[in-house]
């Protein structure tokens, strides 16, 4: 005899298909990954937490939709073990853009004050060879 589902149990899984069960497991990879970074790698200030936690949660949501899109894992989402799969992805393509974010700005920070002939002539130097 199968066991009886408690009413908000029932309800939380009814809000779950409703949002769908991929745009839950994007945005439960997104959060996982934003607090891994910045746990790893402390902001510096509250403006670079804020643009941190934006660019990893976009990061890990456009970047795990293009790998599903791109290697056809759709069908992964209509199972519990396939939709964690996804968070998982989810979580991967976001903890990239957190450093690189970071890296940008340390590389801007760097140049600071510098008109803008100069920052062009050190982004020759130091990016095309």
């Amino acid at each position: 005899m199968p066991e009886p589902i408690s009413p908000s149990a029932a309800a939380g899984a009814a809000a779950w298909n409703a949002i769908g069960g991929a745009a839950g497991a994007s945005t439960a990879g997104a959060g996982l990954a934003a607090v891994v970074v910045m746990l790893m790698t402390p902001p510096r200030s509250k403006a670079e937490w804020v643009v941190g936690l934006i660019s990893t949660v976009i990061g890990s949501v456009c970047g795990g939709a293009f790998v599903i899109e791109h290697y056809g894992l759709q069908a992964w989402a209509n199972t519990f073990n396939g939709l964690l799969s996804l968070i998982g992805l989810a979580f991967a393509c976001g903890l990239p853009a957190w450093s690189v974010v970071r890296w940008s700005f340390t590389w801007m920070l760097k140049r600071h004050g510098k008109d803008l002939g100069e920052v062009i002539q050190d982004a020759k130097r130091d990016f095309v060879q």
